[in-house]
């Protein structure tokens, strides 16, 4: 029974459960008036849930209202909708809108929605003080009161009859500001009022201006007067009298300062009255400021005073600005329409002038070292004035240049430039140089005492000798060089080395080698190696040749090897020969020796056996022994001459006889044993020599 009740109440649960089905259809926002609301106003956010049913029956709703992301308002309810009443609308209720609702475990939300409050609460103005002097500063707070940062607020100072002047602030946690503004001459009654903005959606939305606040200004002291004395029109000489006066409300940090062209001339602290005095020049002439400063306020007064030339300035003459030294120079001062004044001559120097001369004019006879520049001064009445400056220059002569090759030796290597130097021991600068090349002006150059030259087309051929002038402004003219002639050195080109015998040498046999260069300015150094485990020199000579030779007397078997030779001359370049293979054999004796011990015991045996053995067979058969001897002699004659002729191959190669030798004449150098040159003579040497160079040559 109880079995059959729990069964009818599975299945009623199941058939209550699928008639309970719902969907969310839409989730709906919007805002009452409209998206755009006045701030003040009252503003309601309205929520709408739209499902279908499977059958009617009771839904909890559980709606959520968010603004810019934050919670903004929830409730449950089972009705489709739901409403968040806002009474009054402020600029922070503005945002992006969304609602979410839930439902039996379903949930929906809905669009987003931008809500604009426009308008912003009316700021409020304070100032920190309603009287203040000049020179102070008034200190105002403006505020916007339920409104939110970050807010932008503006502060103006406001003056009658001038245009407002204006500071902006960002502020972008508080909605509140503060500023202060300076209080300046002239400032009497000040009125003061500010207003914010805020950023909305790429535009700006401002509140109305706050109330306007009433800040009364105070003078600390008066604006000062100054006076000049005898007048503001006097003439040089005279002494000038500046007297600046002011009135304060109180003496404390009180300052008069005098000024001209912004130079301070004089100034007092504490104090109502300054005084200054001078003797006028026209350099006095000009505007004066007398500025009184208290704290931050401050007040001038400006006048011009004008004073008239009492004599112009004086005007030196030379007799001469450019001449020889041992001449004489007259300076003569002079005032244009004015006689009676106190003249002096003074040249000027580094460490202050020197006074020459306490007369109109100075005649004084010159040396290089009066080189400089000359003044004349006139005094009337105290006043001094001073000529513009004259340029004295005194020229010593320059003496005859020399002309040098800058590294030293008077000589170039063909392809390389040549740089020459031009100087002048004496002469006052500056110096014109001039260089030619032959006849031919090459290059002008302006210095003190030398000039260089660098010519980048010297030949090989280059006969034309270098020289240069020098002059200045002395009068004896132009000086003139020695002719230089610079040897041009051609470089080294194509060694080669040859020897006779080529290739084999006879032990104990004389060697010829023969280095020689193609193309070379003498002397030419040259140097044989001998390649082992390292180069071994065997042979050194400088010659005014193109070649040179060197006969190695004995060789042994040690100069087995390969030789190479390098010439080299001033241009410091080495250039190296293809090198050439030496061996030494054994000579021509040594193997007659070596063969003499090898045959003769062989034919000795060989003669001993054969006498054996004809003696034996003489014994056993007699008279055939006899008829067979000569013909064993006969073979025996034949035989020695056939190893005779074999043995001449150990001596000379088959064609030794037939071979045609080619000769020619050089002239060589007799050699003592320190290879110096001591005599000439011509020699003939085989021409394998020059056949060696040129398969070296070609080899190249």
């Amino acid at each position: 029974m109880y079995l059959a009740l729990l069964v009818i109440f599975l299945q009623c649960s199941e058939l209550y459960t699928q008639d309970r089905v719902f969907t969310f259809n839409t989730v709906e926002i919007n805002v009452q008036p409209s998206v755009k609301v006045k701030n003040g106003a009252p503003m309601s956010v309205v929520c709408h849930a739209d499902i279908s049913k499977s059958a009617d029956f009771q839904l909890k709703h559980n709606f959520t209202i968010f603004k810019d992301g934050k919670l903004v308002f929830m409730t449950v309810s089972d009705k489709d909708d739901a409403r968040y009443e806002v009474p009054m609308a402020r600029s922070s209720d503005t945002g992006e809108y969304e609602c979410t609702v839930e439902a039996g475990g379903k949930t929906k939300s809905s669009n987003s929605l931008h809500v604009w409050v426009t308008g912003m609460t009316k700021p409020i103005l304070t100032a920190e003080k309603k009287e203040v002097l000049e020179g102070e500063v008034v200190k105002l707070r403006c505020e916007l009161p339920e409104e939110v940062p970050p807010l932008y607020f503006y502060f103006r100072k406001i003056k009658m009859n001038s245009t407002p002047k204006e500071k902006y602030v960002f502020e972008a946690y508080k909605n509140y500001s503060e500023v202060e503004f300076s209080v300046e001459e002239g400032d009497n009654i000040l009125q003061f009022d500010c207003f914010g903005k805020r950023h909305v959606q790429r535009e700006f939305d401002s509140s109305e201006h706050s109330n306007k606040t009433l800040v009364t200004v105070r003078e600390p002291f008066i604006k000062p007067t100054l006076s000049v004395k005898p007048s503001r029109n006097i003439t040089e000489g005279d002494r000038i009298q500046l007297e600046c006066s002011t009135v304060v409300a109180r003496m404390r940090d009180i300052e008069i300062i005098l000024q001209k062209n912004k130079t301070i001339l004089n100034s007092v602290r504490d104090e109502k009255v300054l005084k200054y005095s001078a003797v006028a020049t026209l350099e006095d002439s000009g505007e004066y400021l007398c500025k009184v400063e208290q704290g931050r306020a401050s007040k001038s007064t400006k006048v011009n005073v004008v004073v008239s030339e009492l004599f112009p300035k004086p005007t030196l003459a030379a007799s001469m600005n450019k001449l020889d030294e041992n001449r004489e120079l007259t300076l003569s001062c002079s005032i244009s329409g004015f006689q009676k004044a106190n003249f002096s001559v003074l040249r000027r120097n580094s460490n202050g002038d020197v006074l020459l001369e306490t007369s109109r004019s100075l005649t004084m006879r010159v040396s290089v070292n009066d080189t400089g520049s000359y003044i004349c001064k006139a005094e009337v009445k105290g006043i001094v004035k001073e000529s513009k400056p004259v340029r004295i220059n005194v020229y010593a002569p320059v003496s005859k240049p020399t002309l040098s090759v800058v590294s030293g030796l008077p000589e170039v290597v063909l392809g390389k430039p040549l740089q020459l130097i031009c100087r002048s021991a004496r002469g006052t600068p500056p110096i014109t140089f001039k260089f030619y090349k032959g006849n031919v002006m090459k290059e002008t150059v302006t210095n003190d005492t030398y000039a260089t030259f660098l010519d980048e087309n010297v030949g090989q051929n280059d006969k034309k000798g270098y020289k240069c002038d020098a002059r200045n402004n002395h009068s004896s003219g132009v000086k003139t060089s020695n002719i230089l002639n610079v040897t041009v050195v051609v470089p080294i080109r194509n060694a080669s080395l040859g020897s006779i015998p080529y290739g084999e040498v006879e032990e104990g046999s004389e060697t010829a080698f023969l280095c020689s260069v193609k193309e070379g300015s003498w002397p030419i150094h040259f140097r044989i190696f001998r390649k082992a485990d390292r180069d071994v020199l065997v042979f050194e000579q400088s010659e005014h040749a193109d070649r040179v030779m060197w006969r190695k007397g004995t060789m042994s078997r040690q100069d087995t090897g390969t030789y190479y030779c390098m010439a080299s001359n001033r241009a410091n370049v080495d250039v190296k020969s293809h090198p050439i293979t030496i061996s030494v054999i054994l000579a021509s004796w040594q193997k007659g020796v070596i063969v003499a011990f090898v045959l003769i015991p062989i034919a000795g045996a060989v003669t001993l056996a054969l006498w054996w053995f004809l003696c034996k067979k003489k014994k056993a058969k007699g008279p055939s022994m006899e008829m067979s001897g000569p013909s064993l002699a006969t073979n025996s004659t034949s035989e020695k001459l056939t190893r005779q002729h074999n043995d001449g191959d150990y001596y000379s190669g088959p064609d030794l006889e037939s071979a045609e030798v080619e000769y020619t004449e050089v002239e060589v150098s007799t050699l003592d044993p320190h290879k110096a040159p001591v005599q000439k003579g011509t020699e003939t040497v085989y021409s394998e020599i020059r056949k060696a160079n040129n398969e070296n040559t070609r080899a190249s």
